[in-house]
């Protein structure tokens, strides 16, 4: 891979990035790629991202990573990784730069409908990113958004435990890191809480200037971030199943991708599903057998398949007639 490092476009502790642009037309890759560089002794982090990435390929959610070489400027040896070149900037450039520095509803539904596809395939591969916030969402043409920075991704516990290293931005840690450095996939969904409550207000999900005391607040007791007065209840109740404290009842990316905020439906879901196929379908049709049975009231019904909707079988069991208390000769004595 040959090209040609240009301006700077960015820049963290260790890592810096630069435009690139390769040299061998009609080459595989784009006009325009950015490189993130950094020193080869510091280059653990950079390493990783890039193996992530190459676990992580063909999600239209997830940049694409073109590769990594070393190189030699001006005596020093740098390690550089290859990356889609994001013309749009990040989500927090996006919403810094919106009318009353915060983004419509609409907005935040669309954008957050892609990171959570993106996710989902995340934890699928088995993979935790473990900073998800505005910085690490880019824009690419088309409003497309996409999850960048994979430098602290890790395998999931389920999958190669790396101990309880914790990573990533305290702002969108959730309880379970803080209080005993657990970060799986249910810690990447709080930081998308998080992310979303910032896109609607344009302020971070948490209100706290000391380190400590923020960490005390995410951790110790049963407090969560505020949820948007003027958000619609469906938003209300998206940001509700993302702040649960305990991680086996907070929705994964695939549930969350079904949420009412997230695919237009205003209807709040009556009931909190723990998995994907806890969710209703209340007018769906069912094969199914009735078994013979004969009482005073019905008439006796063979044993045959049917197909019958749900809300049919509800209309059975409903009756016009009000009962007579005061007979007694059906009763049966129960001990």
């Amino acid at each position: 891979m040959e090209w040609i490092r240009g301006q700077e476009i960015g820049h963290g502790t260790f890592a810096k990035v630069n435009l690139a642009k390769p040299t061998n037309q009609g080459s595989r890759f784009p006009p325009l790629m950015a490189v993130k560089s950094c020193a080869l002794t510091h280059s653990s982090s950079l390493m990783n991202e890039c193996t992530m990435l190459d676990q992580l390929k063909d999600c239209l959610e997830i940049v694409t990573c073109y590769g990594a070489c070393v190189t030699v400027e001006n005596g020093e040896k740098l390690y550089n990784v290859a990356l889609e070149y994001a013309s749009g900037g990040s989500l927090a450039d996006k919403v810094k730069n919106s009318e009353n520095s915060r983004l419509s509803e609409s907005e935040v539904r669309r954008y957050t409908k892609s990171i959570l596809k993106g996710l989902q395939f995340i934890h699928e591969k088995g993979v935790v990113h473990c900073d998800i916030k505005l910085q690490n969402i880019l824009l690419f043409s088309g409003d497309a958004v996409k999850i960048a920075d994979f430098g602290l991704a890790k395998r999931a516990a389920g999958v190669c435990d790396a101990g309880y290293e914790i990573r990533g931005t305290p702002l969108y840690m959730a309880p379970e890191t803080v209080v005993g450095g657990k970060q799986e996939a249910a810690s990447d969904v709080w930081a998308v809480g998080c992310l979303v409550s910032e896109m609607l207000t344009g302020k971070p999900a948490w209100t706290c200037s000391d380190i400590g005391a923020l960490l005390m607040k995410i951790g110790v007791g049963a407090e969560i971030p505020d949820i948007p007065g003027k958000l619609s209840e469906a938003g209300k109740d998206f940001l509700g199943k993302c702040f649960v404290k305990e991680t086996s009842d907070r929705w994964t990316a695939e549930m969350l991708l079904k949420h009412p905020f997230i695919d237009g439906d205003d209807q709040i879901p009556s009931c909190s599903p723990r998995n994907p196929f806890d969710f209703p379908d209340w007018e769906s049709e069912q094969t199914f057998m009735v078994t013979s049975f004969c009482s005073p009231e019905l008439e006796s019904w063979n044993g045959v398949e049917t197909r019958v909707s749900t809300a049919s079988r509800l209309r059975r069991l409903v009756t016009v007639e009000v009962p007579d208390w005061s007979v007694s000769s059906g009763w049966v004595t129960a001990r």
